[in-house]
């Protein structure tokens, strides 16, 4: 292999982690403090790639970006936050069966209502064209949307870190992570923590939309699926109960993806790249259940 290739390679596996990770970290997130794979978050990420039709719909074009992304980035949070007081603080305490249900509930009713405004087809969102460029460095394409992805996953990472290690808040959250009964006996307040994890979540999923639609260029009821999936992929590689490990699974799985995608075009096998993507993730859940970085909170088998 070329060193040109090895380099092309590495940049999309890159980008490709960083997005990953992005949607891994959510799910952890979530995980962690309630015990609840959110089969609703990948609607939080359709709701803000319905909130950037509606902004240059309706409002402004794609070039007035920063307006752009504190619009979709709130949306997503305000959604967030809705699925926490409306749908899950009321069954928090029912049997982990119930939340479950609720968020597949939750996923159902918004991607219905987002087919009955829209329609079930793709929507195309007019972004400006510096999403779709790209520019050449010794033979090696790098896109400008690819940049981006690296730039929000970096800065969204250290924001994250600092947030857990230097703020009440958010070492409160690392506590209720690593056991939650014991940190509301120690004084921590049950519903900021999770309404603080919800607000972050909603903070991630609507990043991710953004790099989504910027991506495929358009919006659709079943956007969110897709990534979910992913996400909870990479955080069964890298540990459920490990935020450092849903991102190291993101960035594992990202060079996974690109590695078939190359390896499987030689013998012209791209369409079963997912099915091979998912056998990695039985051999992770037989040899090493609790994942490649294990939280201390146990070896629980997912």
């Amino acid at each position: 292999m070329e060193l040109t290739e090895v380099a092309q390679n590495a940049i999309d596996a890159a980008a490709r982690g960083s997005f990953f990770a992005l949607i891994a970290l959510g799910v952890a997130l979530l995980f962690g403090i309630m015990n609840l794979v959110n089969f609703a978050y990948g609607e939080l990420i359709m709701a803000g790639g319905y909130a950037m039709l509606v902004f240059t719909d309706w409002f402004f074009d794609a070039t007035v970006w920063p307006l752009l992304i504190i619009w979709t980035i709130g949306v997503a949070v305000v959604f967030a936050l809705a699925q926490e007081r409306l749908a899950f603080r009321p069954v928090r305490n029912a049997a982990p069966t119930t939340m479950l249900v609720t968020s597949f509930a939750v996923s159902v009713l918004l991607v219905n209502i987002a087919i009955a405004v829209w329609g079930g087809i793709t929507v195309p969102v007019q972004l400006a064209g510096v999403t779709l460029e790209q520019f050449v460095v010794n033979d090696v394409r790098v896109r400008k949307i690819d940049l981006i992805t690296l730039g929000t996953a970096a800065f969204l990472l250290l924001a994250l870190t600092l947030f857990l290690k230097r703020t009440s808040a958010g070492i409160q959250m690392r506590a209720a992570a690593e056991n939650f009964q014991m940190a509301q006996l120690l004084g921590v307040a049950a519903n900021r923590v999770i309404a603080t994890a919800f607000l972050i979540a909603g903070i991630l999923a609507g990043s991710v939309a953004l790099i989504a639609v910027g991506n495929q260029g358009g919006v659709s009821p079943g956007m969110g699926l897709f990534p979910l999936i992913f996400g909870l992929v990479a955080v069964v590689i890298g540990g459920m109960r490990s935020l450092v490990g849903a991102v190291v699974g993101g960035f594992v799985l990202g060079g996974l993806v690109v590695g078939l995608e190359q390896g499987l075009a030689t013998y012209d096998l791209e369409r079963f790249r997912d099915a091979f993507v998912f056998l990695a993730v039985i051999l992770v859940l037989v040899f090493r259940p609790q994942g490649l970085i294990a939280g201390r909170a146990g070896r629980e088998r997912v």
